[in-house]
């Protein structure tokens, strides 16, 4: 069975796999309108309940200024009384078969199943993580208006300013990916939403001790990191670390390896950068 999200027995069976397999659920996120054609379940079914699934979500990359077509896999998972029989291998296969046409096609591994993949072409890339020290300049402040992700309306706001974003990133960003951000607004960051009312853009960060954690900056036009940071951070920030590709040139980035298990299969040779961060918040 696949992209069977109107099913509400299967779409049960499915959420209650996930939950089991990885502590998450997608029922609020489908109640609330944001699952969509671009989040495709590929799944075994036995006797009703979902047993084995690979789940495929449609969206496209900005890597160098252009457009690339792609698939991000994500939700791999098999009950625990169905593993060892190469269901999963087998949902693999008619996924990459459906979606031969696309440009890349990649997904972040478990830590247990990182062999599984390049069986299937896909290679291993590494990943930076980029951060900077930071000594707080005082600033005019913005009118900042905190969002709460348990509340529709301000969910609603967030997914109109999403729809309309442009790529936090021209040289490896991500578009289309309003659905999974909004996942994460319900799941995750729901506390952690912040809108400056001037710049006209949301963002997202967390504090931890003297770090600032900078999640996303979603806005219909691009705004300046570095006109951004005083106006979140205070004088007890000391270190800024960026959670996807920041392009602000003006700023000088500690760049480091970081090792996220993606895995790559490159459908049309698309020249990755050689250092680069895929937005956590468009991660599967």
């Amino acid at each position: 069975m696949k992209n069977y999200k109107e099913n509400f027995s299967l779409r049960t069976s499915f959420n209650q796999l996930a939950a089991s397999t990885f502590g998450i659920q997608f029922e609020t996120w489908y109640q609330h309108g944001f699952w969509t054609e671009k989040y495709q379940p590929y799944s075994f079914v036995d006797n009703g309940n979902v047993v084995a699934n690979v789940s495929v979500n449609l969206l496209t990359l900005v890597i160098n200024n252009e457009e690339k077509q792609a698939v991000q896999i994500g939700t791999v998972m098999t009950h625990p009384d169905y593993r060892n029989q190469g269901l999963a291998r087998k949902l693999m296969d008619r996924v990459l078969e459906d979606f031969s046409q696309v440009d890349l096609i990649y997904l972040f591994a478990n830590e247990t199943v990182l062999d599984f993949y390049p069986k299937f072409g896909f290679a291993a890339v590494e990943e930076v993580k980029y951060s900077m020290d930071y000594s707080h300049i005082p600033s005019e402040q913005s009118e900042v208006r905190k969002l709460d992700g348990s509340k529709p309306d301000d969910l609603a706001f967030v997914y109109t300013l999403a729809a309309e974003r442009i790529s936090g990133s021209k040289y490896f960003g991500t578009k289309g990916t309003e659905e999974l951000l909004m996942f994460y607004c319900i799941m995750v960051f729901s506390q952690e939403l912040y809108y400056l009312e001037e710049e006209k853009c949301l963002v997202i960060y967390q504090r931890e001790n003297n770090v600032l954690h900078l999640y996303d900056v979603i806005s219909e036009e691009k705004v300046a990191l570095k006109d951004i940071i005083p106006k979140i951070a205070d004088d007890r920030i000391t270190k800024i670390v960026y959670h996807f590709h920041p392009d602000d040139n003006e700023v000088k980035f500690d760049i480091q390896p970081y090792q996220s298990n993606l895995f790559v299969k490159n459908m049309t040779d698309v020249v990755l950068p050689n250092e680069f961060k895929h937005p956590l918040t468009s991660q599967a």
